[in-house]
């Protein structure tokens, strides 16, 4: 019982820091609470367990899909996590040991790696991506995916019928999920890949 109500607590706590960093940080808080374990499982089920490579995972907020990563089987390892908000930074370095943690402007995907992962198995994105110009948008995708070869896919949520992107441009392809009707609000999981030459 006591660790339920630990467990209850550090959801309530999760869901306070999320409405919070909502109303302080609009344009970079990508939902109105974290994401539900039905929509975190779908968006890790495209990630390779078993390969070497690292995971790049935007905006991991409170860790819901760095969890279901882990969960999922990659290593924690593998996993860079580039997150804006200091606090929500913090909070992923303490919950998930071994996760690499940068504190930076993930639409900068190249200035905040530094150097780091020019290849990459699988990039994971909970960003707020309508919040920016489609121009923004496209750009982030594709600065992902010319890490990836040929098929490793850019993996997105959103909340809308047409995705955070409308229509596909040259560059890459998009595939949708169906609607997951257990998240609160109802999501689906866009899938970006690289198009062949």
């Amino acid at each position: 019982m006591a660790g339920e109500r630990k467990g209850f607590g550090r959801l309530m706590g999760d869901e306070i820091r999320f409405l919070h960093s909502l109303v302080t940080r609009p344009r970079t808080t990508g939902a109105v609470s974290p994401s539900g374990p039905a929509l975190t499982r779908l968006m890790a089920s495209h990630v390779d367990p078993a390969e070497e490579l690292p995971v790049i995972e935007l905006g991991p907020g409170t860790g819901v899909v760095t969890k279901a990563l882990i969960e999922r089987g990659v290593r924690p390892s593998r996993i860079i996590a580039i997150e804006y908000s200091p606090e929500f930074c913090e909070m992923i370095r303490a919950r998930f040991p071994g996760v690499t943690v940068i504190q930076g402007d993930a639409y900068d995907l190249d200035k905040t790696l530094g150097g780091r992962a020019d290849r990459v198995s699988a990039v994971v994105s909970s960003l707020p991506l309508v919040a920016r110009p489609l121009e923004d948008r496209i750009r982030l995708v594709e600065a992902g995916l010319r890490r990836m070869t040929q098929g490793k896919p850019f993996i997105q949520f959103s909340y809308l019928r047409k995705g955070p992107i409308e229509e596909a441009p040259p560059t890459f392809t998009m595939e949708v999920s169906p609607w997951v009707w257990m998240n609160i609000p109802p999501a689906r999981v866009w899938l970006y890949r690289r198009r062949t030459a």
